[in-house]
């Protein structure tokens, strides 16, 4: 690989990281708009996984806006990315691919500000990227939940 093509990478490596950042900024800060417009123009989202559905970005973004209005604070963090690059039509870069793990605290809204978090929970995220002209953009974003703990599993007696 050359110069230029490391430099390349590199550059994609930080934009894609960039998207999976805005990706969670939005959901966090309930940016519907914001959400909408990371995705390309036929992107989708699966949150089945976590109790949720699967469409496209509009459909979602109305279902993530509804579903998380009952949650005062939100935090993903999103970690341990792996990020792949492929090929379409024969140009080096134009996909990728990125697992990564998920961490999420969220509290409800009627909580009042006090205690920790009242709903947690884990996964894995697998984003596929496509490089349009506007830049990187999710084509799609799959959600694996892994695990979740409720209220009633913080102060229940071992």
């Amino acid at each position: 690989m050359t110069q230029r093509a490391e430099l390349a990478t590199v550059i994609d490596r930080l934009a894609v990281d960039e998207m999976i950042t805005s990706y969670a900024m939005a959901v966090d800060d309930g940016d519907w708009g914001a959400y909408r417009k990371l995705f390309t123009r036929d992107g989708r989202a699966d949150y089945r996984s976590a109790g949720g559905i699967e469409g496209d970005a509009e459909r979602v973004a109305g279902w993530l806006a509804e579903s998380l209005a009952l949650f005062a604070m939100r935090q993903h963090l999103i970690v341990n990315r792996q990020v792949r690059f492929g090929l379409l039509e024969h140009d080096a870069g134009d996909t990728a691919q990125v697992r990564a793990d998920y961490f999420n605290p969220m509290r409800f809204a009627a909580d009042g500000g006090s205690g920790a978090p009242d709903l947690v929970c884990g996964g894995r995220y697998a984003f596929a990227l496509l490089r349009t002209a506007e830049g990187w953009r999710l084509r799609e974003v799959v959600v694996e939940e892994k695990w979740r703990r409720l209220p009633a599993e913080e102060t229940a007696a071992p």
